[in-house]
């Protein structure tokens, strides 16, 4: 057994990178149990600990799943999960934030993942029809009652995290943040270091796009939610091809991959940014892993920056629709 250096997210201790578990049961086609699960357990062996799932994902497989993988090495691992979507995959989006519904949602997770509490538990989008201090005190609750150790919020916006902090110390802001995905810099990031809430990017790969493995969507299953986000269409594609391509120019010179680099770059974002790259295969675990030892100067920084900047990247990272459950 590795270990990789840690880092906070409030009072809750993690590793510096955690493996987000969502591909081993929605989003991105067919995956297979054992796979996944010795994916996992090589993870821990890595030293990564925080595990991240959703009773969303895969309609409750995957916290089933990850249940089962840590079921005989659970001091080994820091379970974060999340609630809110009360719709099933295909759906209309449902958020639902209210008292009753947290602490259903909350039982239910415990029940799925068979532990006695959840480490780090998230609201996964704001309920616009519930005020933050009702959803925040709920959770609040679960703390008081053991069910729940940490707490934290996703998508949310600079305004509602000053809300929710207020109610009860939220440890974890989880949402995109990567090379093309950059919308919490200016006011999300500054408050939750302002009030000591670490951050947990999702998609630190740009849905594994950065990584120069996809030229198209045909290679694809057909469920595979890259094919209706805006970035993967054509047109979009191929701009944002270009900005791969130049990474990868910039990732050889380092002798790494584009994926590390782009990894690496996030995880220079600060010491309090935990990212959650997710896959199901051990191989790419293992590159990923590796990011966390690459050291970027400022003048490395400087160079991607100018490879890649945020205003280079064409499409919005989801449509109309979904976009309008973000940072509110």
């Amino acid at each position: 057994m590795t270990s990789i250096p840690t880092r906070q997210l409030g009072d809750l201790t993690v590793s510096a990178q955690g493996l987000g578990c969502m591909g081993m049961s929605h989003g991105y086609g067919a995956s297979d149990d054992a796979e996944s699960i010795a994916t996992i357990h090589r993870a821990l062996d890595l030293g990564v600990t925080l595990l991240d799932t959703s009773d969303f994902y895969g309609a409750g497989h995957n916290e089933e799943l990850v249940g089962r993988a840590v079921a005989d090495r659970r001091d080994r691992a820091v379970i974060a999960t999340k609630f809110g979507f009360a719709n099933k995959l295909g759906e209309p989006t449902a958020i639902r934030g209210d008292a009753a519904y947290v602490r259903q949602a909350c039982d239910a997770s415990l029940r799925r993942l068979g532990v006695d509490h959840i480490d780090l538990y998230y609201q996964h989008r704001v309920d616009p029809d519930v005020p933050i201090e009702e959803t925040v005190g709920a959770m609040a609750e679960l703390v008081a009652a053991g069910k729940v150790r940490h707490l934290g919020l996703s998508e949310a916006s600079a305004a509602t995290i000053r809300r929710a902090h207020a109610v009860h110390p939220i440890a974890a802001l989880q949402s995109e943040w990567s090379l093309w995905t950059r919308d919490l810099e200016e006011e999300i990031a500054p408050v939750c270091r302002e009030l000591g809430i670490g951050i947990v990017p999702f998609s630190p790969l740009g849905r594994g796009f950065l990584t120069g493995r996809y030229t198209s969507v045909e290679g694809m299953a057909e469920t595979d939610v890259r094919r209706t986000q805006p970035r993967f269409a054509d047109g979009n594609l191929e701009r944002n091809l270009a900005i791969v391509d130049k990474l990868t120019e910039l990732a050889a010179e380092k002798g790494v991959t584009a994926g590390q680099l782009a990894l690496a770059w996030v995880q220079h974002r600060g010491a309090d940014v935990v990212p959650i790259p997710g896959t199901r295969r051990e191989k790419y675990l293992r590159e990923n892993v590796a990011a966390v030892a690459i050291g970027l100067s400022a003048d490395d920084l400087a160079a991607i920056d100018a490879v890649a900047p945020a205003d280079a990247v064409a499409g919005t990272r989801y449509d109309a629709s979904s976009l309008s459950f973000v940072n509110r």
